[in-house]
């Protein structure tokens, strides 16, 4: 129930902020994070191009999930980080399918 407290209605909207600087910060280091798995995304599918491998790979995405999952601390949360997780992994694979594409027509 809210309290129609002035004070104490002005010390909560205070720890929304701070918990949304949190986040932001947070967002700011996912951010770089994911810059850098692209990285190595990229860098994979240099590596699958030279020896002839698809970009999909079902068992090698299923193995990242599975890792993903094991650290999650409740079923909640590992509901939440298997869609977010199935989305990076999406995009992941579409990113590799792009530089493939594009480092194709560069060599043609």
């Amino acid at each position: 129930m809210m309290s129609d407290n002035p004070l104490n209605n002005a010390a909560h909207w205070q720890e929304l902020d701070e918990w949304r600087k949190k986040i932001d910060a947070i967002d700011q280091q996912l951010s770089s994070l994911l810059c850098r798995r692209l990285d190595c995304a990229q860098n994979i599918s240099a590596l699958k191009l030279r020896i002839g491998e698809e970009v999909l790979q079902p068992e090698r995405e299923k193995a990242v999930l599975d890792n993903v999952l094991n650290h999650a601390d409740s079923p909640l949360k590992s509901k939440a980080l298997e869609k977010i997780y199935r989305c990076i992994i999406e995009e992941s694979r579409l990113f590799q399918h792009e530089w493939k594409n594009n480092q194709q027509s560069i060599q043609s």
